[in-house]
């Protein structure tokens, strides 16, 4: 299903997306980690001139080429060739991580308050991403996978709600993304996102409330036979779609928020938004690793992830709230940097 649905996409990605021919590579180069690292020399190619000389009959006998150089570099030929080949090994892929790296110092004033929110906020992010659907087979409907044929059962029911959950959870995702450009011109976008981690941590925090009271009451015996108390299923499925509020900002507004940063740099937005998603993957990493073994030092179960989510996720909206750099929500008729 998920090898079709990529085909898919692909199709429609070469039949709509119209190719732009790559120009040929000028002289004068910048590239777009210029603005942000904000380089007090600016390189100049040397660019050559070819003197004819004429002999006395006339005709044409030999060229000389003269290399000609800016005001701050050497003078000889051989200098030249060393610099050009030293930019195009900085344009080259290997050079792209050390551009991202050394682009940290250099980042416009509040992105790095942008980076810390980002990251807190990826990080209370992906418990959930990880153990949504096993959350609802073990601590909703108290299955075990590895269990005998009833706790696997129970296991695969938790797993399937848990998937209408993901439905129901991207259905409200869709429709809140229209809502996100109206919230950010009334409200700004420092606030929308915010707002978006509060959402994240009453989430957090029920799920962690929900486990304990259905593994409490499945431990007293209550739930031994129906697998899962309906007000608390209900109360899963509620979190799940709610989440989908928060989670159409956390795809938006942080990269809106970069742009409007950057949009004085002069094309440095590329750069920043490559920067702005270190702080989703080296989160992303972190809680792949970790979150296994910190959820062994209690036991076992989802509990301590959701736990460590909740805190991850208040942090986040406080920092935003008192770091994050007010950005004006007055917009012209262009629209909002990202939206509109």
């Amino acid at each position: 299903m998920a090898q079709a649905f990529l085909m898919f996409c692909m199709s429609i990605t070469l039949y709509f997306a119209k190719e732009v021919p790559l120009e040929a590579k000028s002289a004068q180069h910048s590239s777009d980690s210029a603005p942000l690292l904000k380089d007090s020399e600016q390189r100049g190619h040397g660019s050559s001139r070819i003197i004819q000389r004429k002999q006395e009959n006339g005709h044409d006998s030999e060229y000389e080429v003269a290399a000609k150089t800016n005001s701050n570099g050497p003078s000889d030929f051989d200098s030249n060739t060393r610099r050009d080949k030293e930019d195009t090994i900085s344009d080259g892929p290997s050079a792209v991580l050390v551009n991202l790296l050394t682009s940290l110092r250099h980042l416009p004033p509040g992105m790095h308050s942008v980076l810390l929110v980002m990251a807190l906020t990826w990080t209370s992010w992906f418990p959930f991403f990880l153990f949504d659907t096993d959350w609802m087979g073990r601590e909703v409907y108290h299955g075990d996978p590895n269990g005998n044929s009833n706790q696997n059962d129970a296991y695969q029911n938790g797993v399937r709600e848990g998937a209408f959950g993901l439905l129901l959870n991207s259905v409200v995702l869709g429709i809140s993304s229209f809502l996100i450009d109206p919230m950010c011109r009334k409200m700004g976008s420092k606030t929308v996102w915010a707002m978006s981690n509060f959402i994240v941590f009453i989430c957090m925090a029920a799920t962690t409330i929900i486990s304990f009271v259905s593994v409490g009451d499945y431990s007293s015996g209550i739930q031994h036979v129906l697998g899962a108390n309906k007000g608390i299923k209900i109360a899963s499925l509620v979190i799940f779609s709610l989440l989908g509020f928060p989670l159409a900002i956390t795809y938006s507004v942080p990269f809106s928020v970069t742009a409007e940063l950057t949009a004085g740099t002069g094309g440095g937005q590329g750069l920043a938004t490559g920067v702005l998603n270190l702080a989703i993957v080296v989160p992303q990493m972190i809680v792949s690793i970790g979150a296994g073994p910190w959820d062994a030092l209690f036991g076992g179960g989802n509990i301590p992830a959701f736990f460590l989510a909740t805190i991850f996720s208040l942090a986040g909206g406080i920092i935003a709230i008192s770091k994050l750099p007010k950005l004006s929500n007055s917009y012209s008729a262009s629209g909002f940097h990202g939206f509109g």
